[in-house]
C-alpha cells in the first residue's frame, strides 16, 4: 500500500497506522545507509525549520539540526528565552506567524496540548520532540535500534520498561508497542499501577486487540523472563530533587543490574535508554545525591558499559529517524 505523509504533523504514534510507522522506519534505515555512504540527496533544499525548546536537550536538538542540514534545510533554534510564545504573544498567534515563515515546526516542552495547538494553528507540519506524556521520535529510534540488534520482527519482540512506569517514556512505549503488535511490560512498583492514566491504558488495549500486541503492567520479577529489550529512564530530572528520597526508596528494586539481565534468561537481551543516564557518579546531580545518601542510578555502570548496551547506537538513530519524519512530512 502506498504511504504518503506529506503535510502530516507528528504528534504521537497513535495518529499513525502500523503501515505508516513501518514506512518511517524503512525510510530511516535507507537514510542512515545513504549517510554512511556519503550520499546526500538534499531533498529539503529551500525548506526552513524552526525548533521550539521549552525543555533543554542534547540529542533532540542536535538530531533535528543535523538531520535538517544533511538534507539542505535551514534551521532556527528558539529556546524559552528567545521567543515571546505564551508571554507577550499567544500560542495561537505564534503558531500562525511561524507557519508563515517555516515549512515545519518542532516543539519540545511540557504539555501535550501545546504541541497539539501548534499543529492546529500553524498550517504546516508540527513535530513532537517530547512532552510530559509522550516522546514519539524516541520510540522510532528505539524501534530502529531493535531492528538492528534483535534478530526477530518487531511483532515478536518483548520490551520490559523497568522503573517509574508513569512517565512519558513508559506511555510512549505503550503507544509504539500497541501499534506495532509488540509485547510490552511496564515493570514497576505495584503502588504506581493505580496512578497510571486509565484513558491511555484503555486506548492502547483497544489498539492491541487489532494488532495482536500485549500490554502488561507488572511488579512480578517473573515478567522479565524472555525479554528481548530491557529499558530504563532516569528516576528524577532537574527540578525534581525534592522527590528523590521517596523515588529512590520506591524504585531501587527496579534498577537494571546484571541480576536483572540474567533474570530475562536471554543471553542476547539488549539494554536501551533514552539518555541522559545516571549510571555512575560522574555527574553533578548523581554525585550530590550520593553525598546526601541517595543512589539515583536507574542502571548500573556494569550494564551500561556491557555488551548488552546499545545506547549509543540508539542515540545516533535519533538523527536518522527524525530525518525520516522530516523528509516524509515536508520533503
Amino acid at each position: 500500500m502506498a504511504v504518503n505523509l506529506k503535510g502530516r504533523s507528528f504528534l504521537t504514534l497513535m495518529d499513525f497506522t502500523p503501515e505508516e510507522i513501518r514506512y518511517m522506519l524503512d525510510l530511516a534505515h535507507d537514510l542512515k545507509a545513504k549517510k554512511r555512504a556519503g550520499i546526500k540527496n538534499e531533498v529539503l533544499k529551500g525548506k526552513n525549520v524552526v525548533l521550539l525548546f521549552e525543555k533543554t536537550s542534547t540529542r533532540t536538538r542536535c538530531a533535528f539540526e543535523v538531520a535538517c542540514m544533511d538534507e539542505g534545510a535551514g534551521v532556527t533554534f528558539l529556546d524559552s528565552g528567545s521567543s515571546q510564545m505564551g508571554k507577550k504573544e499567544s500560542l495561537e498567534d505564534t503558531a500562525k506567524v511561524l507557519g508563515r515563515f517555516y515549512d515545519g515546526i518542532e516543539y519540545r516542552g511540557y504539555k501535550q496540548e501545546v504541541v497539539e495547538d501548534l499543529a492546529k494553528h500553524a498550517g504546516v507540519p508540527v513535530w513532537n520532540g517530547l512532552t510530559d506524556v509522550d516522546h514519539p521520535t524516541q520510540i522510532l529510534a528505539d524501534m530502529m535500534t531493535i531492528e538492528e540488534h534483535v534478530a526477530k520482527p518487531l511483532n515478536r519482540v518483548k520490551v520490559v520498561f523497568s522503573g517509574d512506569i508513569r512517565n512519558n517514556m513508559s506511555y510512549a512505549w505503550m503507544y509504539g508497542c500497541a501499534k506495532m503488535g509488540m509485547h510490552y511490560v511496564a515493570y514497576g512498583p505495584e503502588e504506581l499501577k493505580k496512578e497510571l492514566n486509565q484513558d491511555v491504558i484503555a486506548k492502547v488495549q483497544e489498539v492491541a486487540k487489532e494488532t495482536g500486541a500485549t500490554i502488561e503492567i507488572s511488579s512480578d520479577p517473573a515478567s522479565l523472563k524472555g525479554a528481548d529489550v530491557l529499558y530504563a529512564d532516569v528516576w528524577a530530572s532537574m527540578g525534581e530533587e525534592a522527590e528523590i528520597p521517596e523515588r529512590v526508596k520506591l524504585l531501587t528494586p527496579y534498577r537494571i543490574d546484571m541480576d536483572m539481565i540474567k533474570a530475562t534468561e536471554n543471553p542476547d537481551v539488549v539494554f536501551l535508554h533514552c539518555l541522559p543516564s545516571f549510571h555512575d557518579f560522574e555527574t553533578t546531580m548523581a554525585k550530590t545525591q550520593k553525598e546526601a545518601g541517595y543512589d539515583i542510578r536507574e542502571v548500573t555502570d556494569e550494564v551500561f558499559r556491557s555488551k548488552h548496551s546499545k545506547v549509543f547506537d540508539e542515540a545516533e538513530n535519533r538523527m536518522h529517524t527524525i530525518k525520516a519524519v522530516i523528509v516524509a512530512t515536508i520533503g
